[in-house]
């Protein structure tokens, strides 16, 4: 008996070495954008954890003022660190219902929107830098050759119920947190525009490559947004991509 328990302890032993073994091999020889563990890197390929890690800064529904300040700083801190200017925004509040809090504007270290000086929750912000650098800048440069050289968008903040409702039983949309982005269309380098409304199904100005373009910046946008409503999701959308943080949500 005293004997089979030793070997059983023994078993325990040899396990947990061969765990600690496995997880150190990991910590040194995996993507760090793939372990939860390791800091997020806006500079770094989007990962299995990147999405995770984004998250973790999301604020509650319901944060109050004192709740929001170390969030919203340590969220800024993260943007200015990849190298990206944040003012932080005033806060905002129209009756409860539509309320904007730890919000920034990004004005520089990203590609410019147009029109600029939106503000946005800044874990939004953190997703938009995200998007930028690893989805849309290398699909401009893939597909169409030149890099993007502005965003043009419809917004971040609307005081309305999700899609524009006028039923009091519906829900806040994102917009109304300045927790969701508006994408109409892009600008190159070399002058080209692609928008959402004539480039789409890949038969206007932009020819075949900008529909496979904007279709793939939608698809990458769906490893970090929460919600990514195309063209193809309703009519609503036809002319922009709604990019946003919500909770949860689904990739149309």
């Amino acid at each position: 008996m005293r004997r089979d328990f030793a070997d059983f302890w023994n078993l325990l032993w040899e396990a947990a070495l061969l765990v600690c073994a496995a997880f150190a091999l990991l910590n040194a020889y995996a993507p760090p954008q793939d372990l939860p563990w390791k800091p997020l890197d806006l500079d770094r390929p989007i990962g299995r954890a990147t999405a995770t890690k984004v998250a973790a800064f999301d604020l509650p529904r319901a944060a109050t003022p004192e709740q929001v300040a170390a969030p919203a700083e340590a969220c800024m801190r993260l943007l200015r660190e990849a190298g990206v200017q944040v003012e932080r925004a005033p806060d905002r509040d129209d009756g409860g219902f539509c309320q904007v809090r730890g919000a920034v504007r990004i004005v520089g270290g990203a590609t410019p929107l147009a029109p600029a000086g939106v503000v946005m929750q800044c874990p939004l912000a953190l997703r938009y830098v995200l998007w930028d650098r690893q989805v849309l800048q290398p699909a401009a440069r893939d597909v169409l050759g030149s890099p993007v050289a502005r965003v043009e968008n419809f917004g971040t903040y609307s005081c309305r119920r999700i899609y524009g409702s006028t039923d009091a039983g519906d829900r806040p949309s994102e917009h109304a947190r300045a927790n969701a982005l508006d994408v109409a269309a892009v600008t190159l380098a070399d002058g080209r525009r692609v928008s959402v409304k004539a480039d789409w199904a890949g038969q206007g100005p932009a020819g075949a490559e900008g529909g496979r373009f904007l279709k793939r910046v939608g698809q990458g946008g769906c490893r970090l947004f929460s919600n990514v409503l195309t063209p193809e999701y309703n009519a609503a959308h036809a002319d922009h991509l709604h990019l946003d943080a919500a909770p949860r949500g689904v990739c149309g």
